[in-house]
């Protein structure tokens, strides 16, 4: 080799080392780092719902994430999918995704056989058991009513200690980050470790007055639960949430309050109707109105203005300020509150006051309309 053709030749391996070297670092990025650390734009919905048409390809469903604010790059996207054969393998129909899933965790919801996805859900303050289990159901975490039937076994609320005819009040309000295809079963475990984690030191927290009120009308841990949860239900404003629960404290109490000992509450006819749709006063029930033939059915167990004290369970699944609410509820004089708009409410002692309050809440509405 001549002396020229050595440095000609040195430049060649120092270009192909450079080269190699950068396609092994744009490998590395798109196989490790695109997928897993690569997020959506966030231009888009938080909840998005892409139509796969049966003659759709990787190129079309990547244009409309991309116009969705799902993902950045189309045409990178599709690129990695074919890479994976997930072009391949797509599902069709509508598929929902989220604007800040990781790449893989989006296109695994798009395309079969790229294994579970972990999906962050969020259970709002205040959802019920069957509003949980659609969610679940909604992002393919388990199946709806496998969900429903888990809260349901005795066997399971025996083992983790739950008294009630069900795990509602015990499925904490929370963001997990689950997996798709979840066994429901475990998913009532998680709910409920997370329930004993986040509520102990309040139920531990036994001094003052309002706890020793709640021990003399013998209401324990998960009578305190069934109140918070109907006082998650009826307040708004979350400073008013102590006292809606002082309110209901004093119907228990008191022996003058007519109904004796009847909370009166509105959201636990509501849920009576959506643990039973089927009784006879719940037909057209459209989960907010309540119809005088709901009042009137005593036998609906969930029934708080023809039945004394509280209800067989919780009606939904509150968050730790209502329950500290009912544990250290306000003290006062009320046994009434109606509604006076912006989500506030107006406190009365006495049923004329009270009255008062109704008629000009109803004209307001009337102005309103």
């Amino acid at each position: 080799m001549s002396a020229r053709s050595k440095p000609r030749s040195r430049v060649l391996e120092a270009v192909l080392a450079t080269l190699v070297t950068a396609a092994i670092g744009a490998l590395t990025w798109l196989f490790l780092v695109y997928p897993a650390d690569v997020r959506g734009s966030g231009r888009g919905a938080s909840e998005l719902t892409v139509i796969v048409q049966s003659d759709d390809g990787i190129d079309e469903v990547a244009a409309e994430l991309e116009h969705l604010g799902a993902i950045d790059d189309a045409w990178l996207f599709a690129f990695y999918a074919r890479l994976l054969g997930a072009d391949e393998s797509l599902r069709r129909g509508p598929v929902r995704v989220r604007g800040d899933m990781s790449i893989h965790t989006l296109l695994a919801r798009l395309a079969d056989g790229l294994g579970p996805t972990q999906i962050d859900i969020l259970v709002p303050e205040g959802f019920d058991r069957h509003e949980i289990a659609a969610r679940l159901a909604r992002w393919d975490v388990c199946d709806e009513d496998a969900f429903l039937e888990a809260t349901e076994d005795r066997a399971l609320l025996d083992e983790l200690e739950i008294p009630g005819p069900t795990a509602e009040g015990y499925l904490f309000p929370d963001t997990y980050t689950l997996s798709t295809g979840s066994d429901p079963r475990e998913l009532v475990r998680r709910f409920v470790r997370t329930f004993r984690s986040g509520t102990r030191e309040a139920f531990e927290d036994d001094d003052g007055p309002s706890r020793d009120r709640l021990r003399a009308l013998g209401l324990d841990d998960h009578a305190v639960l069934v109140l918070a949860s109907i006082v998650e239900q009826e307040a708004v404003a979350r400073e008013e949430q102590p006292l809606i629960a002082g309110v209901f404290v004093n119907r228990l109490e008191s022996d003058t309050f007519l109904p004796r000992h009847r909370l009166q509450a509105d959201p636990t006819i509501a849920y009576g109707c959506r643990e039973a749709p089927t009784r006879a006063s719940c037909e057209g029930f459209d989960g907010r109105r309540i119809t005088r033939a709901m009042l009137e059915d005593a036998g609906n167990p969930y029934n708080s203005y023809r039945r004394e004290g509280l209800p067989p369970g919780p009606i939904c699944n509150p968050g730790l300020p209502a329950i500290r609410a009912v544990l250290e509820h306000a003290r006062h004089q009320d046994f009434y509150f109606v509604a006076r708009g912006g989500g506030r409410h107006v406190f009365s002692a006495t049923l004329d006051a009270h009255n008062e309050g109704v008629s000009d809440l109803r004209a307001r509405e009337r102005e309103a309309n």
